[in-house]
Formats: structure tokens, C-alpha cells, sequence
């Protein structure tokens, strides 16, 4: 006998329907006041969400079910979308009391980590970039969008160039055609949250198109990228996705720029992950953004954060930025003034990207108006100063004047955030609406007059008129008075103690006062579409003002930081040298205890006496905070900042790498040795004239002769390589001192110690000349190391310092052991007998642990046993 078929409800059968085009995503079901997920979705929206999961019979069928009210959703949504999922809002097209059949619904936005413009979802002080990575043969294209701010951005090059931009960028969601899926996840192995498309997409014509198109132009030619093909691929693929997703509404896109590599300051991604820019390694750590971030604005915060990705290599430009912040830094009160209206500015950026996509309430127009009129007190102290730079960068402000003037006429400055929620349109701007409003608020005297009559023609004193949802406007009288009621009236509704009645008078002017609040409504929505529409021109220049308004931020953020943190003007020269007085680390000093002050030091690098500075020194004695802050130093003067030194001079910087630390590699199968050789090896093929190079403790991931060679052969390849690029090596291998014999521009530095009696003191001052010790013992013992390890290590170590060779040494430890274990005991002198009263009136019992106790027993026991065993 043939199963019967499951029976679908029609609800579940236009659920399933749409589900089908959505596989992807959690489709949030609108019925009635709710928002429904079902099966899968349910499951994993009650656990994101910590809702209840229920339950339902579906045909026979149980169905997972789990929801929450329609009016919830700005609550709900970003939740879903920070836990990485695709969310497709599925809305009822059409009023359900216009129709009998089963409501029609459709998917009216698809919210992605990457497209999103709900404040919730974003973070007003970081980009949400969606990017697209395309590959061929040739090379890689990339594209970058930040729907909630407009910004459009396209590169192509090799993998390291875009394996950077990746970095830099921290993209949400990376869009890629399928057939790349495999080699993509090998190029780039490291977490990315890639999204697959169809491989028809990728295609250079299409996607040409598709910018044509949103460009509105013939050429890609004026936006610099006509001859960028995987570029110009990826771009298209991005715009493909929107209006995949139901983003078809586009006019704040206006423009596409390049990323011209060649004019920053190149560092790979291990360099921006080793000098912790704006992520650090550890969890909770402060990142060098922490420290400088001084910006007031949401486009200012977001600015910087490129910047700081984005190093000037430009001399001149570098300058410009120097002289702002020189000339705010000297002039207190004008830098003030334009903060304070600086802190009266909402995020433009984004405000103007939601009227372009329809998205804007009336609350966020009034806060559109309200920062562009902050812009005049902007603009005029620009242009009133005396440095020409900043006179120029206010001539290029635009006020909107007609525009604020529109908005403050036309809306009401207590806006609410619902148009159907409030007073949205401002009195006296339209005429029929005035008179709308007068007619229903002026119901309460009607109402009060009505009453007042009824009142004395029944000559009942108690009568009372109220509304509620189900018989809308109503006369109350007591059982006490029913005698009393005219027959005219109609009873609706019999309580306890009263009964409710109507009259023709009331549902006539129930009538009236309904109709005037729906065509408030009605009339409100048209009037504030029509505002809308008004703002839509201006959206260009508004966002050049939020970008003009940014770089201000940035550099009154840097002249803030400069007099909170005693920061320096550099001197930028022609040459290629680097010599800092006092250079502190910007975060580390940050850090300190008030009472702790930093430990500055002086760093001088050239091409023609000093090109290497090999750093010996103690572990913690502050090698690799040297090199850390010598890059950031670099770093902050390349992006427009003051820097943490007494002085600086420098020549331009086009690549900082930097080797810092161990970092295992272990998911890929790499060890540490194996990732400390291949960023080595990017370094030694990428270097260039201008390079700033920094190596810590290169070779320490294999065995010690392994190590020094290599260190010492990366070092002689450095010193040899007719760039010679500037390089900072900090080292435990005192063996690479010698180096400076033989290679005329490989000079010795340490990081200076005390050593005291019974311990060492970390003076954390460079000075010139090699170390010769490591007091690697003494960190063991600051670690708390168990005491009967470091008695051992000190005894092993003095043993192993009284060899010269170092033939000797490889045995020397085996050789120590067997030696103190096969002593004869019945030598004259008895030398074991002295060994044991030398470790017995060592030991320090009041510190000794129980468990050390015996183990020092038990060495002293193995020391016997061995001595039987050789006798035996």
C-alpha cells in the first residue's frame, strides 16, 4: 500500500517556497505581529538568540519553531548577523485585511555581515567592508565596499600584496566564485569568512557593465582602473551581490578609487600583526590605535585606522600634515573651537548613505541638519587661520546652506525616531495638515462640550466618554441611571455596574477624528518622502565634507596627542638616515606605573657607517621594545603624527619588516622554525633601498650552530646587498659580536645590566659594545622557577663556562652528569663526601618545599647508588 502523503499547510507551503531561493540565510517569516523561523533556522536562532524553541505539528510532521515580535527586530538582527550568519527578512506584501486568501509575502532585504546599515550591526569607529577576491593566471584582483559609508576601492597585484590588503582591511565577508574556492583557502590560510558565488559573475564584460552602469559614465578611465581587469572583476561582483540581496538602492556609490600601493609605506602582514597597529596578539592587550586614538568624530575614528594601515611615503604630503598639526598644536584656542563644533557632529558618512538607500527616519534628518550647520563654524576657522593648508581644506567645506534651511523649515526639531510615533513635520509648513491637527486636538474641548450637554438633557451627573480598540468612542452611565437614557442611544456593551452606549453624534465625529489621524499619518509620510528627496542632490558634497571633516579630526587628534604625551615634530629629510634622540615606545610607556617613568633611548641607523645594529643583551631586558618602537616611530611621522622622542631626523621609510617573536604556524604544518624562515625569506626578497628591516632572535627555532649560521649569513646578506637597507637585529647569540670584525657598517649595542650580588638589575639603556651574558638563569628565577632547578642550573652552567671549546661543550652536559654520579667514594679525600656536604650546606631548608625536600634526597641518594655501581 502506497505511504500517504504528507499534508503541508498553505503557510508552510509558501514558507518552503521562498526558503528554497534562500538556502543560505535564516529567513526571518513574517505572520501577523511575528517574525517565525522554522526547522533549521529555529534551531539555530533559539541558541543564538537564547529564545524558546517550540514546536508544532506540520501535516503529521513535528516542526521546530522559534520567533520573536516584528517590533523586536532592531533587537534581534544585529545579534544574528554578529554571530556570522546571512538573515533574509521575508515581509507581508499586502494588508491582510484587504485580502482572503493567504497574505503574499516576499524577501525584502538580505542583511549580511558584510551589507549591513543598521546602527546595531556596526561599529561607528570601524569600517564594515564586504571585499571580493578574484584570481587569474596573471594575477590577483580585490575589491573593497563599505555600504554604510559609501567607500569604494579596487587593487590588483601579487598574493602578499593582497594577502596585505586583506589584513589591513579586516573584511566581513569575502565574495569569491566557486571554482577558486580550493586555491583561495591555500593562498590565504588563515580564517577569512569567504562567501561563494556562481563563476558566471566573475566575468570581465558583466561585471565592466555592472560599474558603467552604477557610474552612470562610458569609461572607467576618469576613476583610474580601465586596465585594472581582475580589479575591475571583483568591483563588479560586489555590485552583482547587492542586488542579489535586495540593495538596488545605490546613488550614495558615486565613485571607485585605486589603492595605489606606491604611494604607502608597504608592510606585510606579519609587520602589521608583530607591531600590534589596531589588533593585538593577546586578548584585552592595547594596541598602538588604543594609544593615539584622540579623534572626536565617527568619520575621524574611522579615518585613522586607515591611516595607520596606510603610511604616506610622500614627503610633501607628510610635511602638509606636519605643518596642521604644528599649527594646532601652537594655537590652543582655534584648535578648541573647531573640537567643540567637532563634538556637535553626528556620523555624516553613514547618515547620508541612509537617505540614499531610503533607510534615514525623521530624527536622523534633524541630526543630518544639525551637523551640517556645524560645519559653518568649521569652515570659518579654517579658512581665518594662518597656515595654507588648512585655509584650503576649509575652502572646501560646503555648508549646504539651502539644504539646512529646507529641513529646519520643513521638520519638526523633536523629530521622534517612528514618523508614526510623533510630530515629524513642523507646524506652520503645510496648511492642510495645520488644519488636520487642530481638528484633532481640538476633539477634547468638543468632547468635554458634548459631555456637558448630555449631561443636563438626561440629568445624569456621573456620565462618563471613553475610547477603546473595539468600540472606539462610547457613553458610560451606571446601572443606577439606566432608567434615564434616551432612546436614541444604542447599547453596546452591558459590565457589571455600567452599560456603554453610542449615538449618531459620537460615531460621526469618531468618524471624523479617525479619518484626521490616518491622513496625519498619511500626509506626514508624504511630506517627509518629499524632504527625502530634497536631501538626494546634496549627497556628494556631503560626503566630501565627511571626509574633509575626518582628516580635521585626525590632525587635531594628533596635536592633542602630541601636548598630552610630550610627542615631537620629526624633521623629514632627503637623505635616507635615521637618528632618534630619547625615542620612547608610544604604548609601553602608556602602560607603566605613573611612579615608573619609560627608559628612552637613542637609535642611529645610515648607508655609510652604521647600516646594522646587531643588540645583545639580557632576555627582558627591552631588545624587542627597542625595535618595536624605532618602527613606530617611523611609522607615526609617516602618517602626519608628532612622535615619542626628543628628536628626530629621517629620511622616508618604504617598507618596515619586521621578524618579532615565535609564531607557530601549527594548523598548516608549519613549525616555528619553518614560519620564522619564511618571513625571513619575504624579507631578504623584498627589501629595497629604503627599507627599515627588524629581526629579533632569528634562528632560535632550531639547533644553536643551526642558528648562528643562518643569523649570521641573513646578516652578512643584509650588509652586502647593494641597497642596504637600515636594520635593527636583536640577538642571544653573542657570537654574531664578532660580525662587526669583519663587515665595516655591523656595529655592537647592549641593552645595559647591573649585576648585583644575588641578582640583576635591567637598566634597559642601549649602549654601544656586544654582551657576553644572557642571565637566562636569573629570568628563570623571576618566573618563579622551583629553587632546586635554578641551584642546578647555576652548578651546570659554571661547569659548562670552564670549557673553551666548543667540542667540548656538545658533551659537556652528559660528561658533568657521569661525573657526579661514578665518584669513588673510597678515594682518600673522599671527593663524593665533599660533594654531598657541599649540596647539604647549600640548600636553604626554610625555603625548601616538602616535594623539593625529597627530591633533593633522592638526588643525593642517586649520587650513592652511583657510587655502588662503579664499585660493585
Amino acid at each position: 500500500m502506497a505511504a500517504k502523503s504528507k499534508k503541508v499547510t498553505p503557510l508552510m507551503q509558501q514558507y518552503n517556497k521562498i526558503k528554497v531561493k534562500y538556502p543560505d540565510a535564516l529567513l526571518l517569516f513574517r505572520v501577523g505581529d511575528f517574525y517565525e523561523t522554522f526547522g533549521e533556522d529555529a534551531v539555530k536562532t533559539a541558541r543564538i538568540l537564547n529564545i524558546v524553541l517550540t514546536n508544532r505539528n506540520n501535516g503529521g510532521e513535528r516542526t521546530e519553531l522559534a520567533g520573536f515580535p516584528h517590533h523586536s527586530l532592531n533587537t534581534y538582527l544585529p545579534k544574528l548577523v554578529r554571530a556570522g550568519e546571512r538573515v533574509a527578512i521575508c515581509d507581508q506584501l499586502e494588508d491582510p485585511k484587504q485580502t482572503k486568501k493567504i497574505v503574499k509575502r516576499g524577501v525584502t532585504e538580505l542583511i549580511t555581515p558584510g551589507v549591513s546599515l543598521n546602527d546595531e550591526v556596526l561599529q561607528s569607529r570601524s569600517n564594515n567592508f564586504l571585499a571580493a577576491v578574484t584570481l587569474s593566471r596573471k594575477q590577483y584582483g580585490i575589491a573593497f565596499l563599505d555600504i554604510s559609508t559609501g567607500e569604494f576601492l579596487v587593487s590588483q597585484g601579487t598574493r602578499e600584496e593582497v594577502d596585505k590588503l586583506l589584513q589591513n582591511f579586516q573584511p566581513s565577508e569575502v565574495l569569491v566564485s566557486r571554482s577558486d574556492k580550493k586555491n583561495l583557502a591555500q593562498d590565504f590560510p588563515y580564517d577569512l569568512p569567504f562567501f561563494y558565488l556562481e563563476d558566471w559573475i566573475f566575468q570581465i564584460d558583466y561585471t565592466r557593465e555592472s560599474l558603467l552602469k552604477q557610474f552612470k559614465v562610458n569609461s572607467l578611465k576618469g576613476f583610474g582602473i580601465e586596465k585594472l581587469d581582475e580589479g575591475i572583476v571583483a568591483a563588479g561582483s560586489i555590485l552583482h551581490y547587492l542586488a542579489e540581496t535586495q540593495h538596488d538602492k545605490l546613488d550614495h556609490i558615486v565613485n571607485i578609487s585605486r589603492i595605489e600601493d606606491d604611494s604607502y609605506v608597504w608592510m606585510d602582514r606579519f609587520t602589521v600583526r608583530n607591531l600590534e597597529l589596531y589588533q593585538s596578539l593577546n586578548t584585552g592587550a592595547v594596541t598602538l590605535l588604543d594609544v593615539i586614538d584622540k579623534t572626536t568624530t565617527p568619520m575621524g575614528g574611522r579615518l585613522l585606522k586607515r591611516w595607520l594601515a596606510f603610511p604616506l611615503k610622500d614627503k610633501k604630503e607628510i610635511e602638509k600634515r606636519h605643518e596642521i598639526v604644528q599649527f594646532f598644536h601652537d594655537h590652543t584656542e582655534q584648535k578648541e573651537s573647531i573640537k567643540t563644533a567637532l563634538k556637535r557632529m553626528n556620523d555624516l558618512e553613514r547618515l547620508i548613505s541612509k537617505v540614499a538607500v531610503g533607510k534615514i527616519c525623521p530624527r536622523e534628518v534633524v541630526q543630518l541638519k544639525n551637523s551640517l550647520e556645524s560645519i559653518v563654524p568649521v569652515k570659518e576657522a579654517a579658512q581665518a587661520a594662518s597656515n595654507k593648508s588648512l585655509q584650503f581644506l576649509g575652502e572646501r567645506l560646503h555648508p549646504c546652506q539651502h539644504l539646512v534651511s529646507h529641513i529646519k523649515q520643513s521638520l519638526d526639531e523633536q523629530a521622534p525616531v517612528n514618523i508614526l510615533k510623533g510630530k515629524t513635520i513642523a507646524s506652520g509648513y503645510n496648511p492642510e495638515l495645520d488644519e488636520l491637527r487642530g481638528l484633532a486636538t481640538s476633539g477634547k474641548d468638543y468632547l468635554d462640550k458634548m459631555l456637558e450637554r448630555h449631561c443636563e438633557e438626561t440629568g445624569i451627573s456621573s456620565l462618563k466618554i471613553s475610547s477603546n480598540n473595539v468600540f472606539g468612542y462610547y457613553i458610560e452611565v451606571r446601572n443606577s441611571h439606566k432608567d434615564k437614557v434616551p432612546e436614541s442611544w444604542t447599547r453596546k456593551q452591558t459590565l457589571v455596574n455600567a452599560e456603554r452606549y453610542i449615538t449618531d453624534e459620537l460615531k460621526e465625529y469618531e468618524a471624523k477624528i479617525l479619518g484626521a489621524e490616518e491622513r496625519i499619518h498619511a500626509l506626514q509620510q508624504e511630506l517627509f518622502e518629499g524632504v527625502v528627496k530634497k536631501i538626494m542632490p546634496f549627497i556628494k558634497a556631503i560626503q566630501e565634507n565627511a571626509h574633509l571633516i575626518g582628516q580635521l579630526d585626525c590632525l587635531i587628534s594628533f596635536a592633542d596627542l602630541a601636548v598630552l604625551s610630550k610627542y615631537t615634530r620629526p624633521e623629514i629629510l632627503d637623505s635616507a638616515g635615521l637618528v632618534i634622540s630619547n625615542g620612547r615606545h608610544p604604548v609601553i610607556e602608556k602602560m607603566l606605573p605613573a611612579d615608573k617613568p619609560y627608559i628612552p633611548n637613542d637609535v642611529s641607523l645610515d648607508q655609510d657607517s652604521q647600516q646594522i645594529i646587531m643588540i645583545t643583551g639580557p632576555n627582558m631586558s627591552g631588545k624587542s621594545a627597542i625595535l618595536r618602537q624605532t618602527a613606530l616611530i617611523v611609522l607615526l611621522a609617516q602618517i602626519g603624527s608628532f612622535v615619542p622622542a626628543d628628536e628626530v631626523q629621517m629620511g622616508i621609510v618604504d617598507k618596515i619588516f619586521t621578524r618579532v617573536g615565535a609564531s607557530d604556524n601549527i594548523s598548516q604544518g608549519e613549525s616555528t622554525f619553518m614560519t620564522e624562515m619564511n618571513e625571513s625569506a619575504s624579507i631578504l626578497n623584498n627589501i629595497s633601498e629604503r627599507s627599515l628591516v627588524l629581526l629579533d632572535e632569528i634562528g632560535r627555532g632550531t639547533s644553536t650552530y643551526d642558528g648562528i649560521s643562518i643569523a649570521w649569513a641573513i646578516t652578512e646578506y643584509l650588509h652586502e646587498h647593494p641597497y642596504k637597507p637600515k636594520t635593527l637585529f636583536a640577538t642571544h647569540y653573542h657570537e654574531l659580536n664578532e660580525m662587526t670584525d669583519q663587515f665595516e657598517r655591523i656595529k655592537n649595542f647592549n641593552v645595559q645590566v647591573k649585576e648585583l650580588k644575588d641578582k640583576v638589575l635591567f637598566m634597559r639603556k642601549l649602549v654601544a659594545g656586544g654582551s657576553h651574558h644572557s642571565f637566562g638563569i636569573h629570568v628563570a628565577k623571576m618566573a618563579g622557577m622551583p629553587q632546586q632547578v635554578i641551584a642546578k642550573a647555576n652548578k651546570l652552567l659554571k661547569r659548562l663556562e670552564k670549557s673553551n671549546k666548543q667540542e667540548e661543550n656538545t658533551s659537556g652536559l652528559k660528561a658533568i652528569q657521569e661525573e657526579e654520579m661514578q665518584l669513588s667514594f673510597f678515594n682518600l679525600d673522599d671527593p663524593l663526601l665533599e660533594n654531598i656536604k657541599n649540596e647539604i650546606l647549600q640548600t636553604d631548608i626554610n625555603t625548601l618545599t616538602p616535594v623539593e625536600a625529597l627530591m633533593k634526597l633522592n638526588e643525593i641518594k642517586r649520587m650513592l647508588t652511583g657510587k655502588d655501581q662503579a664499585t660493585g
